[in-house]
């Protein structure tokens, strides 16, 4: 299938056409009612808020975070991203817990801190980087370029300031929302397996594991899937889910901006159950998050080949995956148990490069230190089973042969004490004796909602590493490990954390895990700190954050806008190629649209496209660039961009007349301008 091409919405589950049906029929009395009955000894009592916000970055010439392939640079869009909030608290004058899902590529301390900043201009003290844990869906298609460290930003051929003002400004968004929304709810906590949605990346590492940490996993993945699940007055108005997998459905080869298949799922919760409209302004009646966990070696790539699996169409498994996600999530509504009293947080700020890790966390009886960065030739490798690292490139993971050529470089070039320090690892880019390339400085975040315990890391750790955080926390807490909640990218990004073992194999995990094979028992170290301060109800000393280089990194010369011309010949907002008189559910219309550079305005909480039909008040929007079956794809010749929109028609779409409709800003000479037009109508039969 050519790059950019999907397949239609064909061969739906029967269950989503049912509920969306009934959700657009009804509208959510219709939907409260088909859910599961509850009791209210199944659930607790919080203030709860919820929030919704657009991020997503520039769709035109930026490159995307986590695959770190120069040549994956946006070109279009077709899932809009976005950051769901959840503010938890106990009383209006207690302390308050902002949880903020957001469907970025990688979070980082730039991003945080500046989102930190705005809330306090809002809000005071409300919100500080005590309570605020924002945290990244992984998607690998989404526009990055917005690092403070210039080793990420350098794959992104520079800083991004239109991106990152969209991610902060929809992060806030949805913070400011849930501000407004905080109301007494019922909350409960739930579990389900799901065991179709991912294998074990690195089966290799992960086998060098011991047989007690092998055991608890018996397929390879950890199928924990997670739910709180928010009522009010009986409504279901807000699930967060966790589960660990990586959002890698969709391939290099995608270069439309898009939140890949944790996106998808809750996309589907959203718009298809429920019926609801993102662009109405109003906060929506139900919220959705899909959130990491543990995803470090965990692939949606069922066949272990890029974009492969259960398909050989990314966009299908890109759809299959997520619904699997939903599937695991929405099947635990109505069974749950309550999530208890209490809220509780510490948070602490660590120089992962000299951490001291005492034998009781070491395992070997001995003290051990962290190291400086250093990334190994596995990380350029990359994940061969996701993709990613350039594979023209002399490098391999350690189960393809590893890289004996640069250990010979390195017994040269590398000094020895480095080469002490990160052990089986070929070193390839010691990042860390570069000022400020990479962080070093990071925050962690040990939260108590109830029962439930989270440990927030800007890491991303593997199911092991996982699996032994929690039991690490559960034992300083005096609670089951199964109470431990380990939530990855979160608050910054540090690459990998894999246990001694995966790392000694130097697969991709272990060369990306950059602060030496002491890593994870340094952070169990961390964690256990914390979870003893919180038990005994003692306050911790936080430290702080260390500065990077945001404001001072270049912004990247590619997809920025000068003065836009419209193609030769036309006017802007010209349809160039209009659509075909008529169409079956099934087909793609396609309307090609003389327009101007996207990045001018990036129409964030608006859209650049519609599909509307036509009824008795006129033309009324069915379908916008927020949605799955439509995409927009810009065709840059230097100063002509014209605009490709298509819309694959979803199976039961009502007959009549339809149109497509395409908005823009244009740039002129020291202003700006609007830009819309619409294509002639077309039957859908």
């Amino acid at each position: 299938m050519a790059q950019g091409s999907h397949p239609s919405t064909v061969g739906v589950v029967s269950r989503r056409t049912v509920l969306r049906s009934a959700a657009i029929a009804g509208g959510a009395a219709t939907l409260a009612s088909m859910l599961p009955a509850y009791s209210a000894a199944q659930t607790s009592n919080l203030l709860v808020g919820r929030g919704i916000g657009d991020i997503t970055g520039e769709p035109l010439g930026a490159g995307m975070n986590g695959y770190a392939e120069m040549s994956q640079m946006s070109t279009g869009l077709h899932l809009r991203q976005r950051a769901r909030a959840f503010i938890f608290a106990e009383s209006e004058s207690s302390p308050r817990i902002a949880m903020v899902t957001c469907e970025l590529g990688l979070m980082f301390q730039s991003i945080q801190l500046e989102v930190l900043r705005r809330l306090r201009e809002r809000f005071g003290d409300t919100y500080h980087e005590g309570n605020v844990l924002l945290t990244a869906t992984h998607t690998h298609v989404a526009p990055g370029g917005t690092s403070g460290h210039p080793m990420v930003d350098l794959s992104m051929f520079g800083f991004r300031p239109a991106t990152f003002e969209a991610n902060v400004a929809g992060i806030v968004d949805a913070i400011a929302m849930a501000h407004e929304d905080m109301a007494p709810t019922e909350i409960g906590v739930s579990h389900a397996e799901l065991t179709n949605a991912g294998v074990n990346r690195s089966k290799q590492a992960f086998d060098a594991n011991p047989d007690e940490d092998k055991a608890a996993f018996p397929t390879g993945i950890d199928p924990r899937s997670q739910t709180l699940q928010m009522y009010r007055g009986g409504q279901l108005v807000g699930v967060l889910n966790w589960f660990g997998e990586h959002a890698t459905s969709m391939s290099t080869d995608s270069t439309l901006v898009s939140s890949d298949n944790k996106g998808y799922a809750a996309w589907h919760w959203e718009r298809e159950v429920a019926g609801q409209d993102y662009l109405s302004g109003a906060t929506p009646p139900l919220i959705t998050a899909f959130a990491q966990s543990n995803a470090g070696d965990i692939s949606p790539n069922l066949d272990l080949s890029p974009g492969s699996g259960p398909t050989d169409n990314e966009y299908e498994n890109t759809r299959i995956v997520g619904t699997r996600e939903y599937d695991a999530a929405a099947g635990q509504i109505g069974a749950m148990a309550p999530l208890g009293a209490g809220i509780d947080v510490r948070h602490v700020w660590v120089d992962i490069t000299a951490v001291e890790v005492t034998p009781e966390f070491t395992g070997d009886g001995l003290t051990h230190r962290t190291s400086v960065a250093a990334l190994g030739a596995a990380f350029a490798a990359g994940s061969q089973e996701d993709g990613g690292g350039g594979e023209d490139l002399p490098f391999n993971e350690g189960a393809r042969g590893g890289n004996p050529a640069v250990a010979q470089i390195g017994d040269v070039v590398i000094p020895q004490w480095l080469r002490d320090a990160h052990g089986d690892k070929d070193i390839l880019l010691p990042a860390g004796l570069v000022p400020h390339a990479i962080q070093r400085v990071f925050p962690f975040h040990l939260v108590r909602l109830g029962s439930q315990y989270i440990f927030g890391i800007p890491f991303e750790v593997t199911v092991v590493s996982g699996l032994r955080l929690r039991r690490t926390l559960g034992k300083a807490l005096g609670v089951s490990p199964d109470q431990v909640l380990i939530q990855g990218y979160t608050n910054g990004y540090g690459h990998y954390l894999t246990t001694p073992e995966e790392y000694a194999t130097q697969n991709y995990e272990g060369g990306a895990t950059a602060f030496g094979p002491w890593q994870l028992p340094a952070i169990a170290q961390i964690g256990a700190g914390l979870a003893a301060s919180m038990r005994e109800g003692t306050p911790n000393a936080p430290g702080t954050w260390e500065r990077d280089l945001t404001g001072v990194i270049p912004a990247s010369p590619f997809g920025n806008p000068s003065v836009d011309v419209p193609a030769p010949g036309h006017a802007f907002g010209d349809v160039i190629d209009e659509p075909q008189e008529s169409y079956r559910p099934g087909q793609r219309v396609l309307s090609r649209f003389a327009g101007a550079n996207p990045n001018t305005d990036l129409r964030r909480g608006s859209t650049y496209l519609t599909v509307e039909r036509e009824d008795a008040r006129g033309w009324t929007r069915v379908h916008d660039d927020g949605d799955w079956s439509t995409m927009i794809t810009f065709e840059n010749l230097g100063p002509f961009t014209n605009a490709l929109v298509s819309w694959d028609i979803p199976q039961g779409t009502p007959p009549g007349n339809y149109r497509i409709t395409y908005s823009a800003t244009g740039r002129g000479l020291g202003s700006t301008f609007p830009i819309n037009g619409a294509s002639r109508g077309f039957q859908v039969d």
